[in-house]
């Protein structure tokens, strides 16, 4: 028998072991993936994807919103493993107020027409242009009749107080202007996170977090709310006590409370307009 042979025999005989292995390797890939042990994460809050028990959260996003408005609790009904829909008028990008766009993931038109949760973010600039806009108003008003929990961060709770969401429900918002809301129906309590009945409302852009935190406590237990606060780390440590206006320095107070006074008085003007629609 020749080298020549040999060389041949040696190659059938490695392409043939190749074959087998790549052919396991296929078989193993196409099996479903084993079940995770209980405990872990993923045992906990189950597989992302569609599938009945997951709460259908639908989020309005909207020009010149403030991002961390959405991305705070949306970081928490991600790990929620929520259906999440992201509801603008089309599906064209919407620019944040740091220049960052989203990607609208359905519209008024095909968002689910029963949700567990209605969110709206804050970011004054554009929550003033979504409390003068019919379409948006209507779209909350509608799904917010139906909806599980009618919800909002910031000044979105101003969007809500304009389509008629917080008549009658204790509230809270952005602090220098949460006092608009009694001008459209709502009662004011100044609290981070504010519960009344299925409305809750979050105070300015870091209290999204406690807010979803507070929600998923609601929906899922607080034992999975608890989990996700150690998953995102969330302790906070604030390298100043001036987080708020009791405890900020009152010059640091009275200076942006000047240099906001003219988008507060415009935001003023239109929640009187809208309440007056109601009389």
């Amino acid at each position: 028998m020749d080298s020549n042979s040999i060389d041949r025999r040696t190659l059938i005989g490695v392409s043939a072991a190749a074959a087998a292995v790549l052919a396991a390797g296929s078989a193993a890939a196409q099996q479903p993936p084993a079940a995770p042990a209980p405990g872990h994460v993923m045992g906990v809050f189950g597989k992302a994807g569609a599938g009945p028990g997951r709460p259908v959260i639908a989020m309005l996003v909207h020009p010149k919103m403030v991002l961390q408005d959405l991305v705070g609790p949306m970081t928490v009904f991600n790990l929620m493993m929520s259906e999440i829909h992201l509801v603008w008028k089309s599906l064209d990008p919407v620019m944040t107020e740091i220049g960052v766009p989203i990607t609208p993931s359905t519209t008024f038109a095909d968002c689910p027409r029963d949700v567990d949760v209605l969110f709206v973010p804050g970011g004054l600039a554009g929550s003033i242009a979504m409390m003068q806009d019919d379409a948006v108003l209507a779209f909350l008003a509608d799904t917010g009749a139906r909806a599980k929990y009618v919800t909002s961060v910031c000044t979105g709770s101003l969007v809500l107080g304009a389509a008629g969401l917080l008549r009658g429900y204790k509230a809270t918002s952005l602090w220098n202007v949460r006092d608009l809301l009694p001008l459209m129906g709502a009662t004011l309590e100044k609290k981070r996170v504010v519960h009344d009945r299925n409305r809750l409302t979050g105070g300015g852009v870091t209290a999204g977090i406690d807010f979803g935190l507070t929600l998923c406590a609601l929906l899922n237990g607080e034992d999975n709310a608890k989990l996700i606060q150690l998953i995102i780390e969330y302790a906070p440590e604030p390298p100043f006590n001036a987080g708020e206006p009791e405890t900020a320095p009152p010059e640091i107070v009275e200076r942006l409370l000047k240099a906001r006074a003219g988008v507060t008085e415009q935001a003023a003007t239109i929640a009187k307009a809208r309440a007056a629609r109601w009389m």
